[in-house]
């Protein structure tokens, strides 16, 4: 495995990461496992090769100091390597777009479960770098799919992604709030979803450094108990779903007692929740009466 010519000093790729693992210490939870992804990066191969050579004869790669203090700083791996793992597929992230958490692949498996084989039309708000939208359509080549945004940046972005997995022509990105920007035409769908903003204003300053000072605010904070969003998101979603079809969203810690009694209120029916890997009522499932 090659480095770069442009060196400090020679030691062997466990030394390197072992010194390199110290920086981390305090700034991360998994400091080795954050060292071994972006010494990898800087090196242009992949962790699995990087840990086959750990006694091997190394040079600083050009570019890792900087690396491990743009992350020592807090800054999230995904905006420091450009790209991250979401439902085994690799999407290119920049900077402040919201990176993709593991808790939103329940989403993804959720609207696929309900989809199974059949032809469906989907709808996604919100969606960022396109990983929900474009995870589905991976897996579920029957199905169409329209995908909303409030921000340009995010749809050219999420467009990139969609073509970097071949599956672009299944869906149409839209720039536009919630459903403000759907036709007459576009619906009904067979599915609504969405990973909507949920964090409480009040948390902000709670929250760890590595997502206050870098990612988009507008994509986490939600009003003062954190469904301002969720609730224009379950009113307007009745108008566009089919009877039957089914509404799917992410969620809060703590907030399903909530968003239960506002689809009551609209009269969805079958109304559960699947929780994240920790126990925790991530995603909330409601259909429509029909």
């Amino acid at each position: 495995m090659e480095a770069s010519s442009n060196q400090t000093h020679i030691t062997t790729y466990r030394e390197m990461l072992a010194e390199a693992t110290q920086r981390l210490r305090g700034a991360t939870d998994t400091p080795r496992l954050d060292t071994e992804i972006l010494l990898a990066h800087c090196l242009g191969v992949s962790r699995a090769r990087v840990l086959a050579a750990l006694n091997e004869t190394a040079e600083i790669p050009e570019g890792f100091d900087e690396c491990m203090r743009r992350r020592a700083n807090g800054e999230p791996i995904a905006y420091i390597t450009g790209v991250w793992e979401f439902f085994s597929l690799e999407f290119e992230i920049l900077k402040p777009v919201l990176v993709p958490r593991p808790e939103t692949e329940h989403l993804v498996e959720s609207v696929l479960d309900f989809v199974g084989l059949r032809s469906s039309r989907i709808l996604e708000i919100g969606t960022g770098s396109g990983c929900v939208a474009i995870s589905i359509a991976a897996r579920a080549p029957q199905c169409t799919i329209i995908a909303t945004d409030a921000q340009g940046p995010n749809l050219t972005l999420a467009k990139r992604n969609a073509v970097r997995h071949e599956v672009e022509h299944r869906i149409q990105f839209e720039h536009g709030d919630l459903f403000d920007v759907l036709s007459p035409a576009d619906s009904p769908f067979d599915v609504i979803c969405s990973n909507p903003p949920y964090v409480e204003v009040g948390a902000w300053n709670s929250l760890p450094r590595t997502i206050r000072d870098f990612e988009d605010p507008k994509a986490l904070l939600a009003g003062a108990d954190g469904l301002d969003v969720i609730r224009r998101f379950i009113s307007g979603a009745t108008a566009h779903l089919r009877p039957g079809g089914l509404l799917a969203f992410e969620m809060g810690q703590g907030q399903f007692g909530a968003v239960r009694d506002l689809l009551h209120r609209e009269s969805y029916t079958d109304i559960d929740c699947v929780p994240d890997l920790a126990g925790i009522e991530r995603i909330a499932l409601a259909k429509k009466q029909g």
